[in-house]
């Protein structure tokens, strides 16, 4: 048996497609972390922040199932290509507009240049998103099943590496040069990226899966249903993304309030490094013999964290505390997709990806919407307040963002007790049979000669 991973063909060509969507995902980061900045800059309005941030999830929401319809109805490198020409397009169109309009009326968000510019970064960076699940079929595609949760923590660790990049980048690009010049740097690696996705090719047949026209919405249930226990898993995970909203919303003005756009760009990449770290632990060990419980343990370790970084306003316990919970985020989201790659077949993985990240992707928004506003008109003023402080004080400290610290706590909390009480339920116990019991099966391409074939993209 093998034991290195990419020592075939296959393996080394996911190693590719790997890196290119890795470049694709640092590229549309960049390009969105910079708008969150530079619009919160601009306004220092956390409804603003929570507005982009939700509405990213909710877009992400209502494209999925089509995205992954079209993954499994297409070869990967077709949909991989269509999704880059997609996002440079609405790159290009972003950056006609700046150059069109005035500064003042992009970040005025009551007229509609705003939401125009805005939307259409957002719609390029979505796009970009049908990526990343053709590259979560392509690990069944090409990597050997008994190495795919490992496979898995090396997209987590691609993905921290992105989170540097882009966290580092987009903080000083905004500062120092401008969103104009952010918004040329983002086309011109699109390009690059674009380019280099051509070159590649991946080794995979006409997909024969009967793929209904339109959303498969029906093939995404069946495949679901398929598997008992399935789609409590993806309410589980519904339920982590809903508290996740929280931090979707208030994370980078809570940052902002501690850092200038620069440092906490920095801050937040050096903190990434967390994701590769647990990346890299995925790749290495994987995920023990029951994914889903390391999944849940590691949620409930999560949603501690999270009620915790912020008790007191310290830039290095708010730094600490994001290392350590994204190094805990690979291994929930490879447990997942282990999950699905192991219980759903190969034919209908891309919509199953799709039908989860649609119920996964709505929740975060609806939190996101509902907690900014409240953030803004009700908690952070009652926390400014004398009997604000008197209340929490003893729990929180002082700060200028106790009211944002205060959220934190209980989505937190909240987090921990949702987990834990996951481990009682029917649903657990029927995810993990399956989990157990499912036959293995060989990766698409193994039976094939190391040789890679070169079929039309």
């Amino acid at each position: 048996m093998r034991t290195r991973l990419f020592g075939t063909a296959n393996e080394r060509t996911f190693l590719h497609v790997l890196v290119n969507t890795a470049a694709a995902n640092i590229t549309t980061s960049y390009l969105w972390f910079a708008l969150t900045f530079w619009v919160y800059l601009e306004t220092r309005s956390v409804l603003a922040t929570g507005i982009i941030g939700g509405t990213y999830m909710l877009l992400l929401a209502v494209f999925a199932m089509w995205f992954g319809t079209l993954v499994d109805r297409h070869r990967k490198h077709r949909v991989m290509v269509f999704s880059a020409a997609a996002t440079l397009v609405a790159f290009l169109i972003a950056g006609t507009l700046y150059l069109a309009q005035p500064e003042f009326a992009l970040v005025d968000i009551t007229g509609p240049w705003f939401w125009l510019f805005a939307g259409i970064i957002l719609l390029g960076s979505i796009v970009e998103n049908m990526r990343n699940i053709a590259l979560s079929t392509t690990v069944t595609l090409l990597v050997p099943e008994e190495r795919h949760a490992n496979a898995n923590g090396l997209v987590g660790t691609v993905q921290g590496i992105a989170f540097i990049i882009t966290s580092v980048f987009s903080g000083l690009s905004v500062g120092m040069l401008g969103m104009g010049w952010t918004l040329l740097i983002a086309i011109v690696a699109t390009v690059i990226a674009g380019v280099h996705l051509l070159l590649l090719r991946i080794p995979e047949d006409q997909p024969t899966a009967s793929v209904g026209r339109g959303v498969d919405l029906r093939g995404a249930i069946t495949a679901v249903r398929l598997a008992p226990g399935l789609f409590a898993l993806i309410i589980f995970s519904t339920f982590n993304n809903l508290i996740g909203g929280v931090y979707i919303a208030l994370m980078d003005p809570y940052g902002l309030t501690l850092f200038t756009v620069e440092a906490w760009g920095i801050v937040f990449g050096v903190a990434a490094t967390g994701f590769i770290v647990g990346g890299i632990v995925i790749a290495r060990f994987g995920l023990g013999r029951n994914p889903i419980r390391t999944m849940l343990l590691v949620v409930a370790g999560m949603g501690l964290l999270g009620a915790l970084f912020t008790i007191r306003e310290w830039w290095l316990l708010y730094a600490a505390g994001i290392w350590l919970y994204m190094a805990l985020v690979p291994a929930v989201e490879a447990a997942e997709q282990t999950v699905i790659q192991k219980v759903v077949p190969y034919g209908s993985q891309g919509r199953v990806f799709g039908f989860a990240a649609a119920f996964e992707s709505a929740a975060a928004p609806i939190t996101a919407f509902l907690i900014a506003p409240i953030a803004e008109f009700w908690i952070i003023p009652y926390m400014e307040t004398p009997s604000g402080q008197q209340a929490w004080g003893w729990l929180l400290g002082d700060g200028e963002a106790r009211g944002i610290a205060l959220l934190f706590v209980f989505a937190g909390l909240a987090m921990v007790v949702i987990a834990l009480l996951t481990f009682t339920t029917r649903s657990y116990r029927l995810i993990t049979e399956q989990y157990r019991t499912a036959p293995e099966t060989p990766s698409q391409t193994e039976s094939e000669t190391e040789t890679e074939r070169t079929p039309a993209p």
